[in-house]
């Protein structure tokens, strides 16, 4: 239970506190009505899912009219944010603001080539994308509907680097993203997934994102409320403030977290095993939802925990408190409709060479059909309302080997107006990937074997060694890109890998040309062999 503070307690509390500073002094009673206000009605604030912004000092810069504290607390009463709140929604706003600044071409390239290198052409374009969503928002009203954003249609062979720009593209954005394989979907009226829960996936990955927003701004109240529904729980009802004080000292040093307490926790509800969990698809609800309400179904249970997993329990039903669902759902959809991306994978391979066009398939041709809609702009029903794709970014790639881009729809050609070539990559290419990016492969085996207490280097001739192999066993079996530096460098290091475990603490292995050309000679001869294989 959380401590109720009495009026007359902070009345003298404010008066000492007053007559230590007189030069911000405030009248005793009209500190103590802001004071109260803020320690009765803090749900009030959690509505506008802002922080509590009340102190000694805040109290003690207001006017000495009791008019404006009645004023302030009608203004809670009423739902409506306070100055402080409006000061804090400013400044979200201006720093929503700020990031869009920040999100400028040049400095989105910077940020892709920290991880993915060359191809300008591919991050030039989805870096004026994302400065084009915002500059949409920023023209006139009356204009804003009219401007449709440019959708990329990006080709290049397997491993050059597509997927990975849609990966860092989606962190990148802070927008809702998703990306799909268009290969998993099939023709409406077959059997399978149909294109529309593309824009469904959309829509949950927002509500993620803005639920995730939200509880970040109520985290320290959560914490709060947290900690006093633990210590609720390990001084039990007839707990004395003596003792609640110092099992508060102990948690806080963090000395209590293996201590068991008993807490009243949700009914799990596993809808996953049940066939028919949902009604109507995934426009529908729960089955389990419909049948607890009709049934009465026990709400909480009792459980023994520790504190530590309390803390998580706890944490999530105060959250759940503070967040209001169906402002998350609305404000989710909006951003949906404004600056969703949506990156559509292997796109070459649902559309079909020229000579066999007129084969029936229900994962090519009709998929295509049945995205010209979803990219053109039309309205897609969800489970928490309608949406409109109309300001949707639509990002598609694909190999192109077997078909060629002439061979997708014309009308879904139209629709993807923006053509990006991505180079294949060569030895010296294959080379910086090791090298440059913030996260590269060869950073990645060092720390690996890091944690055995071994110290693993590479040097310079052997990170090109191992470029040179990738490069060659690419053009004489099958090009496959930079996820053939994968198979090169595991062979290299699997003999180390294997023994580091062994090893003396803070032995160092390093890994030559020559070591390289030991381990993976049995591959290259392999690759010769595999040329005269009928």
């Amino acid at each position: 239970m959380r401590r109720v503070v009495q009026p007359r307690t902070l009345l003298r509390a404010v008066s000492r506190h007053a007559a230590s500073q007189p030069t911000r002094a405030l009248g005793g009673r009209a500190a103590g009505s802001a004071l109260w206000s803020a320690t009765e009605r803090p749900i009030a604030r959690q509505r506008h899912n802002t922080p509590l912004m009340m102190s000694f000092s805040t109290a003690a810069s207001g006017n000495d009219n009791d008019d404006d504290d009645a004023t302030t607390q009608s203004a809670v009463d009423d739902g409506m944010p306070t100055p402080e709140e409006a000061v804090v929604n400013q400044e979200e706003a201006e720093s929503h603001d700020d990031m869009g600044r920040k999100l400028k071409p040049r400095e989105v390239v910077d940020q892709l080539n920290k991880y993915i290198v060359g191809q300008p052409d591919a991050k030039k374009a989805v870096a004026i994308a994302l400065r084009n969503r915002w500059r949409r928002l920023k023209i006139p009203e009356d204009l804003r509907p009219e401007v449709s954003p440019k959708n990329i249609l990006m080709i290049g062979p397997t491993g050059c680097g597509k997927t990975e720009i849609a990966r860092r593209l989606a962190k990148l954005s802070e927008a809702p993203f998703v990306k799909v394989e268009a290969t998993k979907f099939t023709e409406v009226g077959f059997h399978g997934r149909d294109v529309d829960q593309i824009i469904r996936d959309l829509v949950e990955n927002a509500i993620n994102m803005v639920k995730k927003q939200r509880k970040e701004r109520v985290r320290k109240e959560v914490q709060h409320l947290v900690e006093s529904r633990i210590l609720d729980a390990l001084t039990g009802a007839n707990g004395t403030e003596r003792s609640r004080a110092s099992f508060q000292r102990l948690l806080r040093l963090g000395e209590m977290e293996d201590r068991t307490i008993t807490v009243d926790v949700p009914v799990a509800r596993n809808n996953a095993s049940n066939p028919i969990s949902f009604v109507a698809g995934d426009k529908g609800l729960p089955i389990g939802e419909i049948f607890s309400k009709a049934y009465g179904e026990k709400k909480t249970e009792r459980k023994a925990m520790t504190v530590a997993e309390s803390r998580a329990v706890f944490e999530e039903m105060e959250m759940e408190k503070a967040i209001d669902m169906s402002d998350v759902v609305r404000e989710a959809i909006s951003e949906t409709e404004e600056n969703g991306i949506v990156f559509i994978d292997e796109i070459d391979k649902i559309c079909s060479n020229g000579d066999f066009r007129r084969q029936a398939d229900p994962s090519s041709e009709g998929v295509q059909r049945d995205l010209l809609p979803l990219i053109e702009g039309c309205v897609i029903s969800t489970k928490h309302g309608n949406l409109n794709t109309d300001h949707i970014l639509f990002i598609g790639s694909g190999a192109f080997h077997s078909a060629k881009p002439s061979d997708l729809l014309a009308e879904l050609q139209g629709r993807l107006p923006i053509r990006v070539e991505l180079k294949g990559l060569t030895e010296q290419d294959l080379y910086r990937i090791l090298t440059e990016p913030v996260t590269n492969l060869i950073k990645q085996q060092i720390e690996l074997i890091k944690t055995e207490d071994v110290h693993l280097e590479f040097t310079d001739d052997a990170i090109r060694e191992i470029a040179r192999v990738a490069a060659e066993i690419n053009k004489t079996v099958e090009n496959i890109g930079a996820r053939r530096l994968h198979t090169v460098l595991e062979k290299v290091v699997e003999d180390i890998s294997f023994d580091s475990c062994e090893m003396a603490p803070g032995a160092t292995v390093t890994v030559t040309k020559e070591f390289v050309a030991e381990r993976v000679g049995n591959l290259m001869k392999k690759t010769d062999l595999s040329k005269f294989i009928l």
